[in-house]
Formats: C-alpha cells, structure tokens, sequence
C-alpha cells in the first residue's frame, strides 16, 4: 500500500489544479471501478484501523486525494494458478516510493503458534521491528506454525498426529519441560523426569533356622525350614536435568544433574530369624528410605576434531556400566570420570574413579555421608565395527581396592568382613583384565567377554589365610532374528576354586555386577539370592557363586566354586505391545572343594540343576511410559542343589519364584 502526503497529486501538482473538465458519469463509473478494487486490495494487508474498519473512510480520503487510487498487483490474479510461481509470497509488500513514510503503519503478519507446549521465551528482545521489509525474529525455536489438522479427527490424544499443541503435562508432543524447547536463551535445556518403579515378588528361598529357636515347621529340612517369602518394593523418584548444548545435535557444554528417589519396601516371611536376627522382631518388616541418588556436575573440556569429537568431565554420583553386559561393574556412585569420543564417534573412552558410599540394607540406595572404604578404578575403550561392520569391541582395565572394614547392617546382619570361617577384617585388592564383542555379523548376532583377575587377599574368611588372585571368566552368546522371534544360546564360565586351604584363590568374582545374559532378570538362579547359613550361595542380579555375605555390601570372594551355565533362550514380540522372553538354564559348578571345607561336609557333586523361566513384558502406550514386566521361574534341582538343600528324608522341593514390575514414567 502506498500512501501520500494530503493536497499531493500524482504528477506532484496542487490537487486543486487537476482536470476537472472530464466527463462526470465516465468519472463517475472508473472512480467506482478503481475504488471498489482497492478497497479489495487494502483488505488483503493489515492497515490502518480506519480504513480495515470503515471502507467508506477510503472513499472519502480517494476523494480528498490523500489515498492513491491505485490497484496492486495480486498474485491470485494468474489464471490458471498453476502458472504461479510457487516462490512468490501470498501477500507482497506494497513498493517503497520516494518520500513515503513506510514505517507507519508497520506490516504485521499471524504466524501462529509453535507445536507442542514452549512456555515463555527466554530470550530478550534485541531488535525493533523498522521497517514494513523486515520482522526481527529473537527466538528461532519458537517461530509460529500454522494450524494443522492433517486427517481431520480433530487431534485425538492416543494417535500419533502432527501439528498437535501441547500443555505443560503432555509428555508425548514437544515441551519445554521434557528438553524439547530451551528454557533460557537459545542453548540451555531442561528436562524433568518423574518415575514410579514398583515391584511385587513372591519366592520360596531355602531358609536357614537360627541357632536360638526351632523352625515353626520342625523335621521339614535339616537346617532349613519354611522357604516362602514376599518381598515390595517401591521407588518413586523426580529428576532434573538442566544442560547447555544443541539438544541431541552435539555433545552439551555443561550438564547438572539431580535425582532424589524415595523408596518404600517391605519383606515378609514365614520364617523367624530373616527380617533380623533377633527373633523377637517377628517374621515382617517395613522400611522407607530417602536419597540423593544422582548428583553430578559435567563440563566439555576440548573439541577434538571438527565431527563434534570432544572429551568431557563429569564430577558427583552418576550411573556406570563398565561393558555392554554388566558382567563386572554396573552402580551409581560418587566418582569423577573423564570420557570422549575419537574418529567421528567411532571410538569412545572412559577413565572413571569411585569412592563408593555405603549403601542401604533394605532400599539399596546410596546413604550421602557414610563411607564404604572401597575405591574402584575403570579405564576402558570401545571401538564401533570392528573388524566388520555392526560388530563392536571393548577392552577395559578394572582396579577394585576394598578395605579393611567391620559392617553391622541395618537389620542387625555382619555384611563386613563375610560371616565364614575366619570373620577378620581384611584388604581386598583385585585387578581386572578384560575384552568383549557386541554386535551382529549380517544377521547373525554376537556377544563376547573375558576377564582375567589379579591381586590379593589379605586373610580370605574360608582359606583362613592370605591368597594370591587369579581368576578367570568367560562368555559367549549367539543368537538369530526370525521375523519376529530371536533364538538364542549362550555359553559362560566362571572358575572355581580346586583347593581352599592352599595359597591361591581361582573362584572368580565380580565387583558390582548386573549381567544381561541368559535371562538373568528372569531367571530364578540370577534374580533370587540363595542364601548358604551365614552367606549367600549366589547374589541377587547376579551368576556367579561368590559365596559372600550379599552383592552390594560384602567384599569379593574369590575362594568359590565357581559355574559352567548353558542357556537355550527365545524371545519373541507377540505384539507391537507385547514380548515374551523364555530361557531354559543348565547349571554346574565348576568345583565343589570351597562348599566342601566351608560347609565342613562330604562330597557335594557338581550338577546345581536346570532352571527354567519365562518373562512377559507389555507396553500398552507403545512406549516406556507405562512398563508392565512379570516373569515366573523354577530350579528344578540336581544332585549338587540337593547335597545342599535336600530335606532330612532325601526328597528337595522344586523352588518357584515369580514377580511383577510395574514402571510408570513422565
């Protein structure tokens, strides 16, 4: 829209001296024709309040010659519209005469609303807008889109739509609060977290009677009376995470963390002496818990090539995992790690230090101010396609320093030093060496790892004296996709020990593991912790047959029987919400010499038994919002499980365990 100064004519002449002499019904029918197609025109561009409002206001400034009565071009003139330049905007900017003020009134135009839910920018404002060209734009995330309803349905909540606008709760469309909008400028994120995690287990455990009553269930078992249990748990946690970066476009600049989790838990037995030792306090047990879990602070030092190659620290508790399977060392806990990338993210590295806070009994949780004296060093390199494409390696070092320490726990069990033979305080220094593979050659899937142990113990509880380390282990396993279902085999060893009283400890033993492997999470010798009198036969969440007062606050014991597992496994998605996972465990100790000395008996035979389980995992909203996981499992015992756990007439039950997991997650 052009607009002249008031008494100015075309020809920049007095208007008064126009030519008047022109036939008045001719000038009557252009004037109509020309004003009716410029008011059209006006209404195309935002103008003035007077002329959008009140059209008749054009006609009487036409006639007063302040308004040029000139028709602009339009686009949609050009018949058929196909021929249109699809370049060319909807709405052009009207021309920039000399000496027209062309600031006032400024173009404006409705670009709507971003998707999904923004909040308010964060950013100021750092430029006016001067001219009808050119609208300043501060805030590039949150440039308005236009409505739109692509199917029209009206965007129903559960189907996958774009163009949805979002609300501060709606954590499937863009939100600012779920990192998907900057929070302040243009480069720092926030994202918030809420998570339930629930657990429902009921199992039978062989269970050991005390010293200071008899089993409720007298001649069930010797030593051994009612093995039912219940155990709840829940964890209920809240998250913050506020980073600096591109979101996921390149490694952030600084990150902080918090995490607080709440945890409630209650375990009832039918036995007396479980919940504690003292059996006045019944056969029940509720506990809450409050922590801290996740605090850290991370920062890039370096940019080491152009790829976004970088290497970062991070400094507070944080969460590790040493390998691709958890095998050695899976926690959270307060360390400092540097970590980076090389060769295009092909190569990643981690050196990683922990002084490791005790933690507690029943919740599992880190207690913030009470030491663990136990210092775990990890340094490991991993490479993308080695060797071939889809196949990735691992190479890593571990250092575990656990000292001396004398541990009553908060159920009033010794946890430190291990309750066998001699109950000394004592160091425990192991190092790791260790490989592994993980990946898929064509459609072939692999999955390998060795580890070999060094170091010494200073007064091992069963050999009664100081012991040289030197331990391995190893597994493998091979799998391959159908469709929709994956078999699997898998393979591991871990060595026992042939000889407690000598000098050299061979039973092999992790650090903090959580192993992913022959349907660990399911099964019913890797998820329960089968208790042997003062210790425990196996840890929960773990394999291997350490023989140590429990997995997260007794030391590594490295005089152990040791484990030959084969597994037979099937995994299948049923639905797009829905999978099964089956696995079927055969299960021997390597050596039974440690269980021999330490339970001061004869020959215990190798063969633990088979242990079968299925799991079922459902994900109603086709995510991990809502988890529903429960699994069921069963050792059916062999000559070595009874040689340790039969009844007194000879028989040995079939042990049964099942659990349910419900995980709800904003």
């Amino acid at each position: 829209m052009l607009l002249r100064p008031s008494g100015e004519s075309d020809n920049g002449k007095n208007a008064a001296t126009a030519d008047t002499t022109t036939d008045d019904a001719a000038t009557d029918d252009t004037k109509t024709d020309d004003t009716d197609e410029f008011v059209d025109a006006l209404r195309e561009y935002p103008i003035e309040r007077e002329f959008r409002d009140d059209p008749n206001a054009i006609e009487n400034r036409s006639q007063s010659g302040t308004v040029r009565k000139t028709k602009p071009w339009n686009p949609t003139d050009i018949d058929p519209p196909v021929l249109r330049s699809p370049l060319e905007p909807a709405n052009r900017l009207p021309q920039v005469a000399p000496g027209e003020d062309h600031t006032s009134p400024l173009f404006r135009t409705d670009g709507g609303h971003p998707y999904g839910f923004t909040g308010r920018s964060g950013i100021l404002p750092t430029e006016c807008q001067s001219s009808n060209h050119f609208i300043p734009v501060t805030d590039l995330w949150r440039i308005g889109q236009q409505d739109s309803d692509r199917y029209g349905k009206g965007h129903p909540m559960l189907d996958d739509y774009p163009g949805v606008k979002g609300v501060w709760w709606d954590p499937y469309n863009q939100n600012v609060l779920k990192g998907d909008y900057p929070i302040l400028g243009e480069h720092t994120f926030l994202k918030l977290t809420g998570k339930s995690f629930n657990l429902f287990e009921g199992r039978q455990l062989p269970t050991p009677t005390t010293p200071f009553e008899a089993t409720r269930n007298p001649g069930a078992a010797a030593f051994f009376g009612d093995p039912d249990s219940f155990l709840m748990q829940s964890y209920n946690s809240v998250a913050i995470d506020l980073f600096h970066g591109n979101a996921a476009f390149k490694p952030n600049d600084w990150r902080i963390r918090l995490n607080t989790i709440y945890n409630m838990n209650n375990l009832t037995a039918d036995e007396l002496g479980v919940v504690n030792p003292d059996v006045r306090a019944g056969t029940s047990r509720f506990r809450d818990d409050f922590a801290l879990e996740e605090w850290f602070v991370e920062a890039k030092l370096a940019d080491l090539s152009p790829y976004y190659d970088f290497v970062s620290t991070r400094v507070g508790s944080q969460p590790f995992v040493s390998d691709f399977r958890g095998f050695l060392f899976a926690d959270i806990n307060r360390g400092v790690r540097l970590f980076g990338t090389r060769k295009s993210n092909r190569d990643q590295f981690n050196v990683i230090w922990f002084d490791q806070t005790e933690k507690d009994s029943n919740s599992l949780l880190n207690r913030f101010s009470k030491d663990r004296h136990q210092n775990t060093l990890i340094a490991n390199y991993y490479r993308q396609d080695f060797l071939y494409p889809g196949l990735n390696a691992n190479v890593s070092f571990h250092a575990n320093h656990d000292g001396p320490s004398f541990e009553i726990n908060q159920n009033d069990f010794l946890v430190r030093p291990d309750p066998a033979g001699i109950a000394q305080p004592h160091e425990v220094r192991a190092y790791y060496f260790g490989a592994a593979t993980n990946g898929h050659i064509e459609r072939f899937n692999y999955s390998t790892a060795f580890y070999y142990a060094v170091g010494r113990d200073d007064l091992n509880p069963i050999a009664g004296r100081g012991v040289d380390i030197s331990a391995t282990m190893a597994a493998i396993e091979l799998s391959y996709d159908r469709d929709w279902v994956r078999f699997r085999t898998s393979y591991l060893y871990s060595s026992g020990d042939k000889d407690p009283n000598d000098e050299k400890a061979t039973g092999f033993d992790a650090i903090l593991p959580n192993p992913n492997f022959a349907g660990t999470e399911f099964s019913y010798w890797g998820r329960q912790d089968i208790r042997l009198f003062g210790v425990e036969l196996t840890n929960r969440l773990s394999l291997t047959p350490s023989m140590k007062s429990n997995k997260f606050q007794g030391q590594s014991n490295f005089v152990n029987p040791g484990l030959h597992l084969v597994n037979f496994g099937l995994d299948a998605d049923l639905t797009p919400k829905m999978k099964t996972i089956n696995n079927v465990n055969l299960l021997w100790f390597d050596d039974t010499s440690s269980l021999e000395t330490y339970l001061f008996t004869g020959e215990v035979r190798d063969f633990i038994g088979t242990d079968i389980s299925s799991g079922l995992e459902y994900r109603p909203l086709l995510n991990n919002n809502i988890v529903c996981l429960g699994g069921f499992a069963a050792l059916f015992g062999g000559d070595g499980f009874a040689d340790l756990f039969q009844r007194v007439d000879g028989t040995l039950d079939t042990h049964v365990a099942g659990f349910l997991e419900v995980v709800l997650e904003f």
